[in-house]
């Protein structure tokens, strides 16, 4: 495996991520820089820098044709896709295959499998695996999706088949919103993963994001590495993720439960690298599959706290076919609790994108602090990437030390010149729902800890004023 050439499709924190990775292994990181990006950070953790021409994404990481002319001109061995992207494209998956390119992720027919919400779902009820009472495969009428819910009881939820990222869904709390939702669901799946396809589910109430972390290799061994809490979420994408889960507690029938389940489901499909497996769990404890992410995740950086395991080094071996760095399920045991809170360059209050420039930058933390980042001053933040830009990783003996710790790293955090999610994060870190682990999906939109985010920056400018005020006055009476 060692001096083997590795591309790296993609940006950002991620790229530095599996650019330390590679170097640790004794590969050569290969990464790109483009058009309106010619000097990305993660380019400084490469070994060999290469020029994807173009400018826009369509040209750039989602160009194929492009990426595997690079394959060929710089002899590149294995590619790893990073997350978003081409990372759970089965084309893309397949060209490297045809080639004898190694794809650091998953064999194609299970990105296909898992890929498919409609598909995946049919898998998981052959296996066993509990999934959301709704639809069986793709949903073509408003009326059939009406029938749906007369059948399965409101609210339902319509979601794209081919969706991810939070996009392509809506609950429907009756006849009348299904009517009112339906077309404008299939138009924002086909804007956003051009095509239209929807199913209907159960809308689970107060449902907790569970989700369990999957690692296999080439022979047919799957391990879990526990469960991770992503129930912290505004518009169905996380911002803050807990592993293990507060709410699983100290349940570990439960915890075993969910986590063999997971691996179940991976063998179904004959999985062979890093995934997570995602479930939906209502308050009762009970859970239902949702989907299969065929990739590394964003919030991957708090099970590698807890467990000690390199996920993205172990992803990478699974591929080249070299053993994994344990052997068996009792290798692998939790130590500790780890939080995970993604900053994005974001209006702190309404939580959309606030692309920018950043014009100072520094940190102050604790020990047992991890920061994953792609931040430097003068760093531009544009409209055409997802505005997360690093994330905020504590570990501690117990979840009351690593709230501690990451409340002391997130005030030691400074991004001068631009809006960040930070105000929000630290109005969450202190309200009473979220320091008792006590919360679901629907967390912002019920507790709205953005509203106090609003008061508290009010309440700080007007002390800024006064401590001016009274700055000045001892001033004049010298």
């Amino acid at each position: 495996m060692k001096n083997k050439r590795v591309l790296i499709i993609n940006r950002g924190e991620i790229a530095i991520r599996v650019a330390k990775a590679l170097n640790e292994l004794g590969l050569v990181s290969v990464g790109v820089w483009t058009d309106n990006e010619t000097e990305p950070p993660h380019l400084e953790y490469c070994q060999e820098w290469v020029h994807l021409q173009g400018s826009t994404n369509q040209e750039t990481y989602l160009s194929i044709p492009k990426i595997m002319k690079i394959i060929d001109d710089y002899k590149i061995d294995g590619v790893h896709p990073g997350y978003g992207f081409l990372s759970e494209n089965r084309e893309f998956s397949q060209a490297l295959a045809d080639k004898g390119i190694i794809f650091i992720g998953p064999n194609p027919e299970a990105v296909y499998k898992m890929g498919a919400k409609d598909i995946s779902k049919q898998i998981a009820k052959a296996a066993g695996v509990p999934v959301v009472p709704g639809s069986t495969g793709e949903v073509d009428t408003v009326e059939e999706a009406i029938k749906i819910g007369n059948e399965i009881g409101y609210p339902i939820l319509l979601k794209a088949v081919a969706g991810g990222g939070g996009k392509g869904m809506r609950p429907c709390y009756s006849e009348a919103e299904v009517k009112t939702n339906f077309e404008a669901v299939r138009r924002e799946a086909q804007s956003s993963f051009n095509y239209p396809g929807l199913l209907v589910e159960k809308y689970v109430l107060n449902p907790h994001h569970i989700e369990v972390q999957i690692l296999a290799d080439k022979k047919g061994n799957v391990f879990h590495v526990f469960e991770r809490e992503c129930s912290v979420q505004r518009r169905h994408q996380k911002i803050i993720e807990e592993a293990p889960s507060p709410f699983i507690g100290s349940d570990e029938a439960v915890r075993r439960d969910i986590c063999e389940t997971a691996v179940k489901l991976a063998k179904a499909v004959n999985y062979d690298s890093a995934g997570t497996v995602e479930f939906i769990m209502g308050e009762d404890k009970k859970f239902y599959f949702l989907e299969m992410n065929t990739r590394i995740q964003v919030e991957h950086p708090i099970t590698e706290e807890i467990t000690g395991v390199d996920l993205v080094a172990n992803m990478v071996k699974a591929a080249f076919g070299a053993p994994l760095d344990f052997k068996k399920q009792e290798d692998i045991k939790i130590q500790g609790h780890s939080i995970e809170l993604r900053i994005c360059a974001e209006d702190p209050i309404s939580m959309l994108p606030a692309p920018g420039t950043v014009a100072g930058f520094e940190t102050t933390f604790p020990t047992g602090i991890r920061f994953d980042h792609c931040i430097y001053p003068k760093f531009t933040i544009t409209p055409d990437f997802d505005p997360m830009i690093g994330k905020l990783i504590s570990k501690g003996l117990n979840r009351e030390v690593a709230l501690r710790k990451v409340k002391a790293a997130l005030h030691g955090l400074v991004i001068d010149g631009l809006k960040t999610n930070i105000p929000l994060h630290k109005v969450i870190l202190e309200e009473e729902n979220f320091v008792k682990g006590h919360y679901s999906t629907n967390y912002i939109g019920t507790i709205k800890p953005q509203e106090k985010v609003a008061v508290r920056e009010e309440s700080e400018e007007f002390m800024v004023k006064i401590a001016a005020i009274e700055m000045n006055a001892l001033g004049g009476e010298k």
